[in-house]
């Protein structure tokens, strides 16, 4: 009897989901904040609301003459946080930066378009730029050395401790990693050995696809859900260094 009542509720649950219409979607679930471990802070209010202000006034012109086969997800925001890149580069005057997760780098030149004179972005990845057919990179985008590419696993043991002073003075960390559950958590447990020096806003892309939630809601720092001004499957912002108000 158990048996077959929860298959008829998976399948109702099935049949609403099918009945979504959308060129995308995701399981997610809805939880309530009351009995969150964390809320924001007055600076991820004031950092949020300086960003927001900003991308509307973005127009990615990096991309201008650039081509690919992968869509111009960069056009469209809110949806997509690529506009919201510049935003906080620009309100937390960001010069030390960090990506882990290059792909076609898309995220990647939206945080250049936003560096500040003198700044520099660190992209972490797995595999080289050049090996994604769909990249948006150009090698003359690392030409002038404020912009590279280290093929690292960050998530691994120990996967900081090459890079433990570059971490430590960064300014903005833009995590957009595989959401398969082991690797955030671990990049979470890397970031946890850090003494940082300058407060970072650290992003996490994704945070309402169902392999995040469980990892976003048990994050016990200063945090903001700033899906509506991002990515459509999340967007979250922590003050790493911040305290509760």
């Amino acid at each position: 009897m158990e048996a077959a009542k929860r298959a008829s509720a998976e399948s109702d649950t099935q049949r609403l989901y099918d009945g979504v219409e959308a060129r995308h979607k995701e399981w997610s679930v809805i939880a309530s904040l009351d009995d969150a471990v964390s809320s924001p802070n007055r600076r991820l209010f004031e950092v949020s609301l300086l960003a927001i202000a900003l991308a509307r006034h973005v127009e990615l012109t990096v991309f201008d003459d650039r081509n690919s086969d992968e869509p111009r997800w960069f056009e469209n925001w809110p949806g997509e946080h690529y506009k919201l890149l510049v935003g906080l580069v620009r309100a937390t005057a960001a010069k030390n930066i960090i990506e882990i997760g290059t792909y076609t780098g898309m995220g990647l030149l939206s945080l250049a378009q936003g560096l500040p004179n003198g700044g520099s972005i660190t992209s972490f990845d797995i595999v080289p730029w050049d090996t994604f057919d769909k990249t948006w990179l150009r090698k003359s985008d690392f030409a002038s050395g404020n912009v590279r590419q280290e093929i690292h696993d960050i998530s691994g043991a120990d996967g900081l401790k090459p890079y433990l002073e570059l971490f430590e003075t960064a300014d903005f960390i833009f995590v957009d990693g595989p959401k398969d559950v082991a690797t955030e958590a671990a990049i979470l447990r890397n970031l946890e050995t850090v003494t940082f020096k300058n407060d970072p806003i650290i992003m996490f892309d994704d945070i309402r696809v169902m392999n995040m939630v469980s990892i976003w809601r048990k994050i016990a720092r200063p945090k903001l859900d700033l899906t509506s001004f991002g990515h459509w499957s999340g967007t979250g912002l922590i003050d790493w260094s911040g305290r509760a108000d």
